[in-house]
């Protein structure tokens, strides 16, 4: 089968508008310099794009002021990092949820071992609700809540506004996960109480991989999270006090920025909310096909304030199997396993195989719907293929 059908948005947006490709090309070839190293003109060109890229992301994230305090990193995991390490003190109390990304659980339990931090972890349910009883009660004496703004297993959204005003009231920051909502929402996530916001380049922002970062709101204190050269106060040998060179050392993904910057634009140019309501449209049919097959169990919620993520696990073989053979067979691309988030999957009794999650992107279409569909019931209602 020549033809493919990708449906693996939410891992990472590999078919991306050309103009992703073209911008990363053209900044190597144009520009090539890193932002902040030098004064002749390709280096201020760079800066220029850095600049550039800052600004479009605080219009994508719904977030004012200064744009220096966007700090770009690799992706949403460095961000992350640079927050729990840069905060959490010996003994403090974070709030995580049952939809937490190991980008979130592995750095807390690392934390927990080096500095006696106490993670609490508020329970959910298979429809990817929880109890805001159960958030206040978890909040009493804790520094931080950890939301992850969408779950990447059941692409369901958690209440943020509400969750962080159960934070606010208690005292402690909100640090977002918002590596499934960039390039999906238009709402404002400071408004919505954030104070620190983690995101990732390579999902619904449409840039290349190797970029992302970290927003810290004004007024938010952090340690750097790793020290070296910044282009600035060299003489000094701790980390400048100054935004964004005290957590950004070492030479920056400028081609990832461009890229980046691109993705952005373009998403800007279509209309997020356009981009969205195409996406949903599809994943109503989506849903809906598979819900009717009899050879799997269809474990998102119909959910249409989410992203389009269905996940299903076929009743007759292991989920890699299914995966596999759409793969090979129907020229259909999706994703198999746990999704790095283990403790949905032990909400909804899959963490021994996981699930196949089917997702959907800006430039999804029918066809590859349809296709989706037929090849999930062609493989789970006929017999188990051989060398599987």
């Amino acid at each position: 089968m020549n033809a493919t059908y990708y449906l693996d948005f939410a891992a990472t947006s590999a078919v991306r508008p050309p103009g992703v490709a073209d911008a990363v090309h053209r900044f190597i070839t144009d520009v090539g310099a890193t932002p902040g190293r030098g004064g002749h003109r390709l280096a201020r060109e760079a800066g220029r794009f850095a600049l550039r890229c800052r600004l479009a992301l605080g219009r994508i994230l719904g977030v004012t002021g200064d744009p220096s305090r966007i700090i770009l990193a690799m992706n949403a995991t460095q961000g992350i990092n640079v927050a729990l390490n840069g905060l959490l003190r010996e003994g403090d109390v974070v709030v995580t949820t049952a939809y937490d990304h190991n980008a979130v659980l592995r750095p807390l339990e690392t934390l927990g071992r080096q500095r006696g931090v106490l993670c609490r972890q508020v329970s959910g349910d298979p429809s990817g609700n929880l109890d805001l009883g159960e958030v206040a009660e978890a909040l009493q004496g804790a520094r931080l809540l950890v939301v992850n703004a969408v779950s990447n297993v059941l692409g369901t959204r958690l209440p943020l506004p509400e969750m962080a005003a159960l934070a606010k009231d208690a005292g402690a920051l909100v640090l977002v996960d918002a590596a499934q909502w960039a390039g999906h929402f238009t709402d404002s996530l400071e408004e919505a109480g954030a104070d620190l916001i983690a995101f990732t380049g390579h999902k619904a922002l449409l840039g290349p991989q190797g970029i992302g970062g970290l927003w810290i709101k004004a007024g938010v204190e952090l340690k750097p999270l790793i020290s070296g050269g910044t282009g600035s106060d060299s003489l000094n040998r701790e980390m400048p006090a100054g935004f964004p060179d005290r957590f950004e050392a070492g030479s920056a993904n400028a081609p990832g920025m461009a890229g980046l910057l691109a993705g952005i634009e373009f998403l800007e140019g279509e209309g997020v909310e356009n981009l969205r309501r195409h996406e949903l449209a599809l994943k109503h049919v989506l849903w809906e096909g598979l819900s009717a097959l009899r050879g799997i169990r269809v474990l998102s919620p119909s959910a249409p304030d989410g992203v389009g993520i269905v996940s299903v696990v076929p009743r007759r073989m292991r989920p890699a199997e299914l995966a596999e053979a759409l793969d090979r067979h129907w020229g259909v691309m999706v994703r198999y396993g746990l999704n790095c988030a283990p403790e949905v999957h032990r909400i909804l009794g899959t963490q021994e195989e996981g699930v196949v999650r089917l997702s959907l992107g800006w430039c999804s279409t029918l066809q590859d719907v349809e296709q989706a569909i037929r090849g999930v019931d062609a493989i789970t209602s006929g017999p188990v293929m051989p060398g599987f």
